[in-house]
């Protein structure tokens, strides 16, 4: 399950060491390090890492197979997981160390800025490729944070981007060695900390005004 740590006045969310997929309980214990990084009020940041080959592979699909009753709700809290993570009121950056894929590469565009190893991963959308349309709130998400031309391509060719070729699609803001994932991610959000506070969360949250209320649309989220 995903722990919350502090280093200075960055916390940093440790999402774990396995594939990370979003599994009720998973969801509920990022909310809850979400919680506390609300509480603390000014001059933080948060980093969001893994460790393992997984940033994270997405939706839990071996749940929802055993829980299908259960599909509209799930994709509510996913939906408002990502709508949470984008109006923090503190800087958020995601560290990609290994695959980041489907959900989990939406969550990554949920937080501000994004770090990404060089040599080895991925980040994809390969819901073309297995047959699961993306919801009005992830395609709003999606749409918001890339350019027109790189979402189309992302989208529909499901295309796996490496860690430079990220960048150059603007998916991610830096590539470094592995040994620098996590390092780099935490320098930017300690850069950040003086932002954190009521000011931030209105700038996101007006920004992003279209794209939140979409994924906090209860009535059809998965139109």
């Amino acid at each position: 399950m995903p722990v919350l740590d502090r280093q200075d006045d960055v916390f940093i969310l440790e999402l774990g060491d396995g594939e990370n997929r979003f599994h009720p309980d998973w969801i509920a214990s990022v909310n809850a390090a979400l919680d506390a990084v609300e509480k603390a009020g000014e001059s933080c940041a948060l980093v969001t890492a893994a460790t393992g080959k997984f940033f994270s592979n997405g939706l839990d699909l071996e749940w929802l197979g055993a829980n299908a009753d259960h599909y509209q709700s799930y994709v509510v809290s996913v939906h408002e997981l990502f709508a949470r993570m984008v109006a923090l009121p503190v800087i958020t950056v995601a560290a990609l160390q290994g695959h980041t894929f489907a959900a989990g590469a939406m969550f990554s565009l949920a937080h501000d800025f994004r770090v990404m190893r060089a040599d080895r991963g991925y980040w994809c959308l390969p819901e073309a490729d297995i047959n699961i349309p993306f919801t009005r709130g992830m395609s709003a998400l999606i749409q918001a944070r890339l350019t027109p031309q790189t979402a189309h391509q992302a989208m529909i060719t499901a295309r796996r981007y490496g860690g430079p070729d990220a960048v150059a699609a603007g998916i991610v803001d830096q590539a470094v060695e592995e040994e620098s994932v996590r390092r780099t991610a935490v320098e930017i959000a300690a850069s950040q900390v003086g932002k954190a506070g009521p000011t931030l969360a209105t700038i996101k949250t007006r920004m992003y005004a279209p794209v939140l209320a979409t994924l906090r649309d209860q009535g059809d989220p998965l139109g």
